[in-house]
């Protein structure tokens, strides 16, 4: 489960990576940084929960927040005991996106909060037009952490026209084509990281089950190297994440140029462990 903790340490990243911007590199693609349109969509005020004393009311959507759209919401904890209130699997336009939320509210208190899309996420999705979100509730007791439960997915559709349809860029090298899972690996960064490096991809899972997918057996130039990677993507979804190396390794292996990469994906199912697939040696070469 993400922690508060986490949400923290999220937004001193990007307090500290939105001061950078890509320069016109060959091996870094520039990422459009124009704002999400201000006044381009609406929700209807509606309650999108109401179970077991908690109930939500989603009250607008707004586009002008700090770290991106923002939707306004009001939270009534009719319970005896303090909650916590957390989103799990966010998607919009059915990409996997980011969010900034945990709203506790005592017993018998009411709150008014805001769950926080981020926009780097929209932005490198290509989303500017939101037509549709979709997400859990994730509700546990303050004191003792122990879940309270969590909702079933709640969709909130925008005011955007019916026939508008969400385009996904899926350009670069197709790592994985197999069992309904399709991993692209797009560009490098390797010039205005945060980290030190950067792998950006795209992954469909046209699966019917929740799927988490991972990297084993890393090589970069023929040395190992363990990479941060860990993709949660939903049945029928898709996400854009980056495969990322520290510095502090790339040093280490006196690795100045990402010209080769060989590794293997790792696909399990969420909830259970269970393996999905472990996919042949796959190696990708960057051009100079």
């Amino acid at each position: 489960m993400k922690r508060i903790s986490f949400v923290v340490f999220l937004c001193l990243c990007l307090v500290l990576s939105l001061s950078c911007a890509p320069d016109n590199d060959k091996d870094v693609v520039n990422i459009s940084t124009n704002e999400i349109p201000a006044d381009e969509v609406t929700v209807d005020e509606q309650v999108v929960l109401d179970h077991d004393g908690i109930t939500v009311t989603v009250k607008s959507l707004e586009m002008d927040g700090t770290w991106g759209p923002r939707l306004k919401v009001f939270v009534e904890n009719k319970r005896d005991n303090s909650v916590t209130i957390q989103v799990r699997d966010l998607a919009i336009n059915g990409v996997m996106v980011e969010s900034i939320f945990s709203c506790e509210v005592a017993a018998g208190k009411q709150a008014n909060d805001e769950i926080v899309f981020m926009s780097t996420d929209l932005e490198v999705a290509g989303i500017e037009l939101i037509k549709e979100i979709e997400f859990k509730f994730h509700v546990f007791d303050t004191e003792t952490w122990d879940t309270v439960f969590d909702s079933e997915t709640i969709t909130i559709t925008t005011s955007a026209p019916p026939s508008f349809t969400q385009a996904y860029d899926d350009s670069g090298f197709v790592a994985l084509d197999q069992d309904g899972f399709k991993i692209v690996i797009k560009y490098l960064d390797s010039k205005e990281s945060f980290w030190g490096a950067d792998i950006y991809t795209y992954i469909e899972n046209n699966s019917d089950i929740d799927a988490t997918i991972q990297i084993r057996n890393m090589s970069v130039n023929g040395f190992m190297i363990e990479p941060i990677f860990s993709t949660e993507v939903l049945a029928g979804k898709k996400a854009f994440d980056t495969i990322t190396f520290l510095e502090s390794d790339l040093t280490d292996n006196e690795i100045t140029s990402i010209d080769e990469l060989e590794f293997k994906f790792h696909i399990f199912e969420t909830n259970s462990g269970d393996t999905i697939l472990d996919s042949a040696q796959i190696t990708v070469t960057f051009e100079k």
